[in-house]
Formats: structure tokens, C-alpha cells, sequence
């Protein structure tokens, strides 16, 4: 193996690469050898691999390279990469750290984690299969994440007879679908993983190749992209406060550099200062650059918290709470627009939506398709809304201030990832009015508490019977309420709505805003919809206060609603004369902690309505 000392690996340029393309197109193999030749595997780990390779291995006899990289034993069973492996090995000329990436469509989310933190990226095409649509989206997925150099490793050319051809033809295919991809080098190289032509070593085999050997060409490609000529940015990751005497803010430089006297600003909130102190790993520094973990010291009590970015004060983010992103999506559940979930910048969390797909790009053509939903693995430029302004650059011109994720709010899966393309403007000049009168003023004068009571089910469950039921007597009681139903609103509201998954998103979301004016005017407000999505309802409760949502389950059984089909739609709807009908062919998730149950089987609307009404008298009363 061989040892360099460390002071002469700190001094050579670091690369960080990805491989990726299509399952079993060679990707750990490619690494493996990589390491091999190198002599770069220590004789103990080899004769593990050779043990490993006689249980696990997919070439025989001979030592499966592939084995170095893939870790998990569910990949070893299924000589598949599942998860990102990261290496780290170093040459007399240069120090590399390399993360294998899935193939499998299933995993792209994971080849998207190791894409983020890439500075170029070899992508294996199997001579034999040339470019698949995997190979194409990683290429896209590439581009968008910011990699500018590329690597066409055609592999297992051994298997396709060293055809200068079909190399030409592979080579053709791909370089047309990349050339508008903003990529600043392509390189395709013909290798075989397996035994190692042309990974470090010139092949005789291909005397028509007359480029450079994998290795050479990642020894010498220049990859710096001058992060520390950028504009400074230095997102807070923590609030460094010991003692009284002692007030830092913790975080890696981004971009750019920052010495000591420099003004800064907190980008979201505009207070500005100058900076008195930077502290490294070995104390006070005058300098800090793209890279360095660091603590910054203000001379003013300026109130900074994590997640903040300081900026210089000449060229600082824009600063925005809607812009427009590059989304690619990595759940199975698809995103719908309207549908509420966590946003992370740096080290800042906020609510967000997606309010429009502008289009969905077919990654086998790069052409722009209308879309309403984004499924796995698919990849749209998106409008999206954000619960409070945040800053943020055009991906393009900073990757840590321009990337962020999508989280889930129930599962707390990563959803999707973004890059965003530029702040939208629309609403910087809209301000919320402060009125004389408010909704305690409101809500005295008619000597009530407001409340939304949202009763959900499937259709035919008594929802509106039930609802009516309150309604009258609590107007009987002398209480300011008023219902919103769905069959009504379709009919003005939101009568440009359909029945689909998206559809249904934004009805709810449309009736919620409704609902919060309604119990902002102090009234007691009944909604009785279907509404089946949990994320739906919980996004309407998370626009009243606390204690001003009350959700009735009317729990009854899809077989009993059938039975009563009152309108006669479960009856269409099992004909397949409706489309997207909750409990026949689109689901209902059912409330898990909802305020009250109603069983309806064996109990009257009556019945049922005295619960509710009994519930409310207690909210009243309180």
C-alpha cells in the first residue's frame, strides 16, 4: 500500500467523484479496481474479499472487486449497491474521496445525496445495453446538482469485442443527450472493470482509444470552481454562548471569505455589524475561507439564530418566502401542490408547499410535460411557498445556499431535494393589515368561543345529517355559526375542482382558508367534507389557535354507506362510471386521535349529534 505522509496529501487538490448509472453496469467493480491497481487494499482486507467472494461473488473464481465497495450484506445477496459507499484513497498526484452510488431506480434519492457533495462524475454505461434511461436521468440529476465534469465509462467492453463502433455509437447517443446539460467537460473513456484496461493502465486492447486512462484523467482534471471567489456565506449552525462574557456564532464558510473588521449582515433580518473575531481550531485567526469551521464573533448584540446566514454587506441573498426550484421527488407517496410539508435550508426549518408544477421533464428527452403530480423519481420545475422568508441564492451561483429538502410531516421521510432557480417577487410589496377590531372583539359580541367543527368520513357516513343537527340547535342556543359543505362549494368556490388526488389537496386547502376568516369573525363554523387525506386536515388545523379545531370522525363502516348510498354514487362508482371515488378507487385515511368518534351503526343522527353538541357546550362553557 501506498503511504503518503499527511502534510503531502493536505498539499495536493482533493476530488471528490460519484460513480453512478444503471444496475449492474459495473459501478463497484469500477472502484475496486480502481483501488487495486493503486495497491491500495491492505493484504488482510484482500484476503476478505477473497473469502467473501467464493460466498458472494458474481465472477467465478476469480476475487470480486465489487465486494470492497458493497457493505451491506442485503447488496452482497443481491450483488446490488443500495445505500452510498464513500472511499477515500490518495496517488502521488492526487487525494480522492469517492461515493458508489445506486443504480436501482428505487434508490435514486441516494444517488442524489452522493451527486450534492460531487465535483465530477463517472457514468457507467454497459457496452452491451449502451444508454439506458437510468443513465439518462443520473446524467440530468448531475447537471442539476451542479457537476460540471463528467465521465462516460463505457464498461464491459470485453463483452462487446472491444467494438470501436459500438463505442462511437454509445459515445453518440449520450453526447447529444447531454450537450445542452451545462456540463464543461466530457470525457468518454472504453474500459473493462472486471480486468482493468484502460482503468489505470493503457489497454492493448483498444488501439484505436488514444485519451487518457480513468485514473490519469481524474488525477488531472481541474474541478475548482473558485467557492472562495463567490460572495460570503456563513449559515449559523450554532449559537456558541459559555458564559456571559462569551458570545460566538458556529458554522462552516460556504463560500467566499471573511476577515476580521469586515461588515457582515444577518441576511433574513438585515441587522448589521463587523465582525471582531474569528476563532478556528487553534484560536483567533484573522482569516476564514470556503471550507472552514469557524466561530465569528460580532462587535454588536445583534440578535442572530441557527439557521441564520451572514453576508457581506454589498452582496447579500435574496430573501424570499416563494421561489421558483428544480424538485426532484423521492418518495413513493407522490407530492401533490397545495399539500404541506417541512423545508430545510442549511440549518433552518420552515413549513412549505408547492403551489404550482410549472412542467415535468421527461429525462429520456429533456422535454417539458404538464403534470399535476410528481411520482417517484420524477423531476419538475416547481413554484413553491414558503411559511416564512428565508435567504437563499440561485443554485446555479451557490450550492449551499441554493439546495434544500423536502421532509415529510408525519414520516419524517426526506421527500424530495431542490435547487432553486430564482425568488419570486409576487408578494414582497403585500403586507398583513392590522385591524381595529379583532377576533376577540368579534367573538365577545356574540358571547361565543370560535370554533371550526370539521366532520369527516366516507361519503354517506351522516356527515352533513349530523352537521345540520348541531347547526340548529346551536342556533337555536342563540350562537353566530355558519356551514361549509362540500357538495356546495363545488358548486361556486371551487366548482374549477375535480376529483383527483391533487384536486382534492387544494379543495381542502381552498375550504381551510375559508374556515380561518369565518372563525377570525368569531363565528362557530361546521365543515363537513370527505376530506380524506390526514396531511389535508392537519394542515387546516394548523391554521387556527390552539383549542379552535374540534374533528368529528363519523366512523362508519364502507359497507354500511353502500348500503344507504343516498345519492347513489357507491353504485356508479363500483361500475366505474366514477372515477377516483373515495373507498372504491381512491383511499380515505382515517383519523387517528380526532376530538370525537362517532359509531353511527345503531346510533340515530340525533344520537350522534347530541355527542358533538354536548362536546361543544363544554368548549363553550370553559
Amino acid at each position: 500500500m501506498d503511504l503518503h505522509p499527511a502534510g503531502a496529501q493536505a498539499a495536493r487538490g482533493l476530488l471528490r467523484f460519484l460513480t453512478c448509472g444503471s444496475v449492474d453496469d459495473g459501478k463497484s467493480t469500477l472502484i475496486g479496481r480502481l483501488l487495486y491497481d493503486s495497491k491500495l487494499i491492505m493484504e488482510d482486507t484482500l484476503a476478505t474479499i477473497a473469502k467473501d467472494s467464493r460466498k458472494h461473488g458474481t465472477v467465478g473464481e476469480e476475487v470480486d472487486l465489487a465486494l470492497l465497495v458493497d457493505g451491506l450484506e442485503a447488496e452482497r445477496q443481491q450483488g446490488i449497491t443500495i445505500d452510498v459507499a464513500y472511499r477515500f484513497f490518495a496517488t502521488p498526484k492526487r487525494s480522492f474521496i469517492v461515493a458508489d452510488t445506486p443504480g436501482h431506480e428505487q434508490y435514486t434519492r441516494n444517488m442524489a445525496t452522493g451527486a450534492s457533495n460531487s465535483d465530477l462524475a463517472i457514468i457507467l454505461c454497459d457496452a452491451r445495453k449502451g444508454v439506458l434511461t437510468q443513465t439518462r436521468r443520473h446524467t440530468f440529476i448531475c447537471s442539476l446538482l451542479g457537476i460540471r465534469h463528467v465521465v462516460l465509462a463505457v464498461n464491459k467492453m470485453d463483452l462487446a469485442n472491444w467494438d470501436e463502433a459500438t463505442f462511437d455509437r454509445i459515445v453518440g447517443d449520450w453526447a447529444t443527450f447531454a450537450a445542452g446539460l451545462g456540463f464543461t467537460t466530457l470525457t468518454p473513456i472504453p474500459v473493462s472493470a472486471r480486468f482493468g484496461d484502460n482503468v489505470t493502465q493503457k489497454s492493448g486492447n483498444t488501439p484505436w482509444y488514444r485519451g487518457p486512462t480513468l485514473l490519469a484523467h481524474l488525477e488531472a482534471v481541474d474541478v475548482e470552481h473558485g467557492v472562495e471567489d463567490k460572495p460570503f456565506r456563513f449559515p449559523v449552525q450554532w449559537v456558541n454562548r459559555p458564559n456571559l462574557d462569551f458570545r460566538g456564532f458556529s458554522g462552516t464558510v460556504a463560500s467566499g471569505r471573511i476577515a476580521v473588521g469586515d461588515g457582515v449582515v444577518v441576511a433574513a433580518s438585515g441587522r448589521q455589524s463587523r465582525v471582531a473575531r474569528i476563532l478556528g481550531p487553534d484560536g483567533d485567526q484573522q482569516m476564514a475561507g470556503a471550507g472552514e469551521a469557524v466561530t465569528i464573533c460580532l462587535a454588536d448584540e445583534v440578535d442572530v439564530a441557527r439557521g441564520d446566514v451572514l453576508a457581506p454587506l454589498a452582496d447579500r441573498p435574496e430573501v424570499a418566502d416563494q421561489f421558483a426550484a428544480h424538485l426532484l421527488w423521492m418518495d413513493e407517496e407522490a407530492m401533490l401542490p397545495g399539500r404541506q410539508y417541512l423545508a430545510r435550508f442549511g440549518n433552518m426549518w420552515t413549513g412549505a408547499s408547492v403551489t404550482a408544477i410549472k412542467h415535468r421533464v421527461d429525462v429520456n428527452t429533456l422535454e417539458q410535460q404538464p403534470a399535476k403530480r410528481l411520482e417517484l423519481n420524477e423531476i419538475a420545475v416547481c413554484n413553491l411557498s414558503l411559511s416564512q422568508r428565508v435567504p437563499l441564492d440561485p443554485y446555479a451561483e451557490n450550492r449551499a445556499t441554493g439546495a434544500f429538502v423536502l421532509v415529510d410531516r408525519f414520516t419524517n421521510r426526506t421527500a424530495g431535494a431542490g435547487m432553486v432557480s430564482f425568488a419570486l417577487r409576487r408578494a414582497t410589496n403585500i403586507h398583513a393589515e392590522e385591524f381595529l377590531v379583532d377576533k376577540a372583539a368579534r367573538a365577545a359580541l356574540d358571547h361565543q368561543k370560535p370554533l371550526v367543527l370539521w366532520f369527516t368520513g366516507l361519503s354517506g357516513s351522516g356527515k352533513s345529517t349530523i352537521a345540520k343537527l348541531v347547526e340548529k340547535a346551536l342556533h337555536a342556543e342563540g350562537r353566530h355559526t355558519y356551514s361549509l359543505d362540500g357538495d356546495n362549494l363545488r358548486h361556486g368556490l371551487n366548482r374549477d375542482l375535480g376529483f383527483t388526488d391533487a384536486d382534492r389537496v387544494e379543495n381542502i386547502r381552498r375550504v381551510g382558508e375559508v374556515a380561518k376568516l369565518f372563525v377570525d369573525a368569531g363565528l362557530i363554523v361546521l365543515c363537513s367534507f370527505i376530506s380524506p387525506f390526514r396531511a389535508e386536515r392537519r394542515m387546516v388545523r394548523e391554521l387556527m389557535a390552539d383549542g379552535e379545531f374540534v374533528e368529528v370522525f363519523v366512523d362508519t363502516p364502507i359497507e354500511e354507506c353502500m348500503r344507504r348510498d343516498p345519492k347513489g354514487l357507491y353504485a356508479k362508482a363500483v361500475r366505474g362510471a366514477i372515477q377516483n371515488f373515495t373507498g372504491v378507487s381512491s383511499p380515505y385515511e382515517a383519523p387517528e386521535n380526532p376530538e370525537l368518534r362517532l359509531d353511527t351503526v345503531g346510533r340515530s343522527p340525533d344520537e350522534a349529534a347530541e355527542v358533538v353538541l354536548a362536546h361543544v357546550r363544554r368548549l363553550l362553557e370553559g
